[in-house]
């Protein structure tokens, strides 16, 4: 049986620029895979991973997600809801809104196109050992799915930038976090934040953990990656209904 983890926050208030026409009317979690959102996708892995309690984190077209997967009891789940408000605060400032709604101090953070079959009781119990604010999982990527951005060595990161790659940067930041509330204590409130910088200081003043995981990442941020997503779930169902014959 999994351990009781501890809440998932999902960025989903993004405007999805990268997918141009398909998400001009609907918001990127709700875009359709396979015949159904997929954000209802991510919520089932989430609880077949033994979460129970999730927060979207919404902006751009946000109450159309919150009437699609309403309060989470038809997915086994507790599902609520933090606003941006009147503009788009990033990711760091919806984050700091939402720690309002959060009761406990620890919380993972998954990005809202992203599919991660990834071990979440092992990545709470790497957090919980290593005494830190904040927890990073990384990805042997070599540039593959998507830019490299992380060095990595000896289970530490080495460094972490976005925006600007070296030839050493062949690990990639996953999609799954996890922190403290007490990391966002310097954060301003209803005020635009990256959460990248507030991961780069974090590791600057070593208090960002790292967890390599080796399942890879799925994701509906791109065009391809959406494509790619939709026949890896629909392959999945394929072999889900071979196994239970």
């Amino acid at each position: 049986m999994n351990a009781l983890l501890h809440p998932v926050v999902i960025l989903a208030g993004g405007l999805a620029t990268r997918l141009g026409d398909i998400s001009r009317a609907v918001p990127k979690a709700l875009i359709d895979v396979n015949g159904e959102p997929f954000v209802l996708h991510q919520l089932r892995l989430l609880k077949d991973r033994g979460v129970s309690q999730v927060f979207l984190c919404v902006g751009y077209l946000g109450e159309q997600i919150m009437e699609r997967v309403g309060n989470g009891w038809n997915l086994g789940l507790t599902v609520q809801y933090s606003f941006d408000g009147p503009r788009l605060l990033g990711t760091g400032g919806a984050i700091k809104k939402a720690l309002a709604k959060l009761d406990g101090p620890i919380f993972f953070l998954l990005y809202g196109d992203a599919y991660l079959e990834c071990d979440y009781a092992a990545v709470q119990s790497a957090f919980a050992s290593s005494g830190k604010l904040g927890l990073m999982t990384v990805f042997h990527n070599q540039g593959q799915w998507d830019a490299s951005n992380i060095e990595f060595a000896d289970g530490r990161i080495l460094a972490y930038d976005k925006k600007n790659s070296t030839p050493n940067m062949r690990y990639i930041d996953y999609g799954l976090g996890m922190f403290r509330k007490d990391a966002f204590g310097s954060i301003p409130t209803d005020e635009p934040y990256d959460l990248a910088v507030l991961q780069q200081n974090l590791l600057r003043t070593d208090q960002l953990a790292a967890f390599e995981v080796f399942d890879r990442f799925h994701e509906i941020g791109s065009l391809t990656g959406l494509e790619e997503t939709r026949r890896y779930l629909a392959k999945m169902k394929v072999n889900d209904g071979k196994s239970k014959r």
